[in-house]
């Protein structure tokens, strides 16, 4: 359909540096909706989410200000796969809804979905075409530690849990290597942006050819 955006998945594993890239898209004047941020929008004080999940698992997991304590959450799904697999239907049509609105509402030439799980669900379905950051596991293993002030081994359990990097790799329309340094990232992701003009104009042209 021709009034439907073009969207690009973006995605990598932790500490690629796809906020980064995301960053420099933004910069370029394009519409990046996170996904981690609308499932934490879903949940904030005042959403009828919020209040399922208070009911269901225990008022102990509101904070004292009213928000979610998502350690608290985070503990229970990680030891229970019924709890998990009831918060995932609450929370994921939600998130599918919020998700399509910010889309629909990106100004052309295109959309970005940024998502660390864009491979590992549904999420990928919406995309027209997948953008990979990548760099080594090494690189992977000091970065995240170096952001996050957890431990490499905590980072690695991380990183066993995402898609593994031959897997991801191997589903990329676009591989943004981001081994050296930041002005080698924003040359990449300047060619990377002429890139996928190009292609959400040639969409367009297919679109309002074929309706």
């Amino acid at each position: 359909m021709a009034d439907q955006p073009f969207v690009v998945g973006l995605t990598g594993g932790i500490g690629s540096g796809k906020s980064s890239v995301a960053a420099l898209l933004r910069e370029r004047g394009v519409s990046v909706v996170d996904a981690d941020q609308v499932a934490r929008q879903v949940v904030e004080p005042g959403q009828p989410a919020l209040a399922a999940i208070a009911e269901h698992f225990g008022a102990q997991l509101l904070l004292a200000d009213g928000g979610l304590d998502r350690a608290a959450l985070r503990q229970i799904i990680f030891t229970d796969p019924a709890a998990k697999q009831w918060l995932e239907q609450l929370t994921h049509p939600l998130i599918g809804t919020e998700l399509s609105r910010q889309l629909a509402a990106a100004p052309p030439p295109y959309a970005v979905l940024e998502s660390p799980l864009l491979l590992e669900t549904e999420q990928h379905q919406r995309c027209d075409v997948i953008v990979v950051v990548d760099v080594t596991p090494a690189q992977q293993l000091a970065r995240a530690a170096q952001r996050d002030g957890n431990s490499e081994a905590q980072i690695q359990r991380i990183i066993d849990a995402q898609l593994p990097r031959p897997a991801r790799l191997a589903r990329a329309d676009y591989v943004v290597d981001n081994s050296a340094s930041p002005a080698a990232l924003a040359g990449q992701v300047e060619q990377l942006h002429q890139s996928l003009c190009a292609a959400s104009a040639q969409t367009y042209k297919e679109s309002r050819e074929n309706p």
